[in-house]
Order: structure tokens, then C-alpha cells, then sequence
């Protein structure tokens, strides 16, 4: 059973501070990434997971503007330490949230406890190899947020929504414009209808442009 206090006593961490829709949220984050690098090849593995990504927060935003509706599921993939499932779940939206690697999913299960968010309700917190994704429901809506970095995800991403998005059902994504993110939305463009809206986030460092992207089956 998951624990907040051996938590704490395993990770060293600092709290970010969020506002969604005049809602208050704090997110435990890692102090440092020294815990999670391969000294000998920092660029292995590297933990992506391990930032409050701007997709995920243009990704929050969204889903805590969305009518609540009680019956249906939504999936979220690349959770990350969990920002949009959380904000999406404290709103009223039945969640299943996964990740793969481990540490990630602990900052997440740490995220939810520490935001008040029932686990046994409105969230799931779970495991998922995309590569061998096994869930125990289909879902009406998939989302993600900056989770198309490498071209070698592409089809375990698109089989993964093959298999677990309901008939009728859409899929939500916020990615940064790059390289992969063009490609991965060129090549999907003829089996799935597309639309998207620019978000620009401005913060003292200066503007970053997110897409937020609908796909739905043509």
C-alpha cells in the first residue's frame, strides 16, 4: 500500500504550486535529477517525466473546462508525475492514469494523496508498457500531453488507441511544435480527422506555442 510518508523519506522533493480555474493544487516535484540519471550516459533514459511540462498545463486547463459527464472514462497516457489526470480527476472526471516507469507513478500515487484525490473513486493509477498495453476497459476519451518524442512510439501509440478507445470515442493531445510531433500528426492524417488550436503560454522567460490537438477516427 502506498505510503505518502516513506515516500518523503525516499525522494527528495519541492512543492510547485498550480492554479487551474481558480483552483489550488501542489505538486510534489524531484529536487534534483541526480537520483534518476545514469552517470555514465546522462542521455539514457533520461527522465523526461520528472518536469511540469507546458503541454500539461494547457492540458489541465482544458479538461477542467470540460461538462462532467459520470459515465464516461477517460485514459490518460505519459502521466508523467500526474498534473492533468489529477486536476482532471479534483473536477469531477472519472481518470485511469498510467505511466511505465516507476519512479513517475510514485510521484503520482504522492500527487494524488497529496491533493485530496480519492484513488479509489475517480482515479486509477496504473502501469503501462505501450509496447504491451494491457487495461481492463475501453475508454471515450484518450489523452496525452507531450508524449510524441520518438518516432519509434508512434505505432505502439496508435495501436494503443486502436485498442482502447471506445466507437465514436476522441483523443486529446498537447504537444510543443517539433520535428517528431509534425510527423507522427502527417502520418496519422489519413485516418484520423484533426483539429487544432494554438495555445501560447507566457511566462518572464518569454512565449512557448502548444498545440492542443482533437483526433477522431474518419
Amino acid at each position: 500500500m502506498f505510503s505518502l510518508e516513506a515516500f518523503l523519506e525516499e525522494y527528495e522533493t519541492d512543492t510547485s504550486k498550480l492554479i487551474v480555474k481558480e483552483r489550488s493544487f501542489d505538486f510534489l516535484v524531484p529536487k534534483t535529477l541526480d537520483h534518476f540519471m545514469n552517470p555514465d550516459d546522462v542521455f539514457e533514459h533520461f527522465p523526461l517525466w520528472a518536469k511540469i511540462w507546458e503541454a500539461s498545463l494547457v492540458m489541465a486547463e482544458y479538461l477542467a473546462g470540460i461538462t462532467v459527464d459520470p459515465k464516461k472514462r477517460f485514459l490518460e497516457i505519459g502521466s508523467g508525475m500526474g498534473i492533468a489526470g489529477i486536476v482532471a480527476s479534483s473536477f469531477g472526471h472519472d481518470i485511469t492514469l498510467t505511466e511505465y516507469n516507476t519512479d513517475a507513478l510514485n510521484f503520482a500515487r504522492a500527487n494524488a494523496e497529496k491533493n485530496r484525490i480519492d484513488t479509489d473513486s475517480t482515479l486509477k493509477i496504473v502501469r503501462l508498457d505501450w509496447n504491451e498495453p494491457i487495461l481492463e476497459e475501453t475508454y471515450d476519451l484518450i489523452f496525452g500531453s507531450e508524449i510524441i518524442y520518438n518516432d519509434r512510439d508512434y505505432q505502439p501509440i496508435l495501436r494503443l488507441f486502436e485498442k482502447f478507445l471506445k466507437p465514436g470515442g476522441k483523443i486529446i493531445l498537447a504537444e510543443r511544435v517539433r520535428k517528431t510531433s509534425i510527423e507522427f500528426f502527417k502520418q496519422i492524417s489519413k485516418i484520423f480527422d484533426i483539429q487544432a488550436k494554438k495555445k501560447i503560454l507566457r511566462s518572464e522567460d518569454g512565449e512557448m506555442m502548444v498545440m492542443l490537438c482533437r483526433l477522431k477516427y474518419r
